[in-house]
């Protein structure tokens, strides 16, 4: 384990890079070791049954990337509602290799007027953490050159799935 969660009620977190089905339970493996509970964005499939009731004990979200349907707001509605949360998102939206992280979770701490932790999970150094809070400004180009510069030496279980760590309205 690297780093400490910081002492804040609710933030986005960053699940980076997301590159394997062990990310998840690896993630709640931490979430155990920092002591802390997380809510984790997942797509929808992983709520079948008979695991359904499980994944929603440990605190996944259900996710339907097939439309588009609201999460961003709905996300921002949960941070109102709740007193602390600490949502879980991976930007690549998948395992897959994508051109651009999706932008859903800068858009859910500026709207929910929340910091960004960098989480992730370094295969090549067998490590796992929080890396440092960044405050979103409004200018997602500035914001995503220091999250870049934090995932530049972090490796994923799949190296050749990583996704490029940038936005599509950011500046490679």
């Amino acid at each position: 384990m690297e780093g400490r969660l910081p002492d804040i009620p609710k933030c986005v977190m960053i699940a980076a890079p997301h590159t394997s089905n062990w990310d998840l339970p690896i993630l709640l493996f931490f979430a155990f070791a920092f002591k802390t509970k997380l809510f984790v964005m997942v797509k929808n499939a992983v709520f079948r049954r008979p695991f359904g009731g499980f994944f929603k004990w440990l605190g996944c979200i259900a996710i339907d990337r097939t439309k588009p349907n609201g999460v961003v707001e709905q996300s921002i509605q949960a941070f109102r509602e709740s007193e602390e949360m600490i949502l879980v998102v991976p930007p690549s939206g998948t395992r897959s290799k994508v051109m651009y992280w999706k932008t859903g979770f800068y858009h859910i701490a500026k709207g929910a007027n929340v910091p960004i932790v960098l989480g992730f999970l370094d295969y090549r150094r067998k490590v796992g953490g929080v890396g440092p809070v960044v405050i979103p400004t409004g200018d997602i180009e500035a914001d995503m050159k220091t999250i870049r510069a934090f995932y530049a030496d972090i490796t994923g279980k799949n190296p050749e799935k990583a996704s490029l760590r940038t936005v599509a309205s950011a500046d490679p």
